[in-house]
């Protein structure tokens, strides 16, 4: 799965968000501690701004907060919010997508990995990223990865 710069730099600028709740941070703040550039960042915030995750205030003292407790948004919502589903195959639902012959269990598989999604983005909100506190979960699944890639790594050179 390929994650898009589109959803990298929204979480990246959610969780700076994230780290000052009671305040307004300037798009060209975000932009700049994170090394996004400023008409992208402003075209995803758009996006985040209809999907009512942040809010923006114009003005001297201007700029974007977060609209709900960054507790309450995932990172899930934050994906689908720039980017749609989660996993999307030609734009159509895995429901009714169907395959003949040998793929024919395909659609499961696709399900499978949207569920996986899932389980890792829908359990690590805003304010776990920012805080770098993520779910006993989702640091299982790290540990797993950093095993696997040392046991491939090795294995290659040897």
């Amino acid at each position: 799965m390929r994650i898009s710069a589109r959803v990298d730099y929204a979480v990246r600028a959610m969780a700076v968000l994230a780290c000052s709740p009671a305040e307004s941070v300037k798009a060209d703040q975000i932009a700049r501690a994170q090394d996004i550039p400023i008409k992208y960042l402003l075209s995803i915030f758009t996006d985040l701004k209809r999907a009512h995750l942040v809010r923006s205030q114009r003005g001297p003292d201007g700029g974007f907060t977060l609209s709900r407790n960054p507790e309450d948004i995932t990172l899930a919502d934050v994906f689908r919010a720039v980017d749609g589903p989660l996993a999307d195959v030609h734009d159509q639902s895995l429901t009714t997508l169907a395959y003949d012959g040998p793929a024919r269990a395909l659609p499961e598989v696709w399900m499978a990995v949207r569920a996986s999604l899932r389980r890792v983005l829908e359990a690590v909100s805003i304010a776990e990223l920012a805080e770098g506190h993520l779910p006993g979960t989702v640091a299982e699944l790290v540990d797993e990865y950093r095993a696997a890639t040392i046991e491939r790594n090795a294995s290659t050179r040897g």
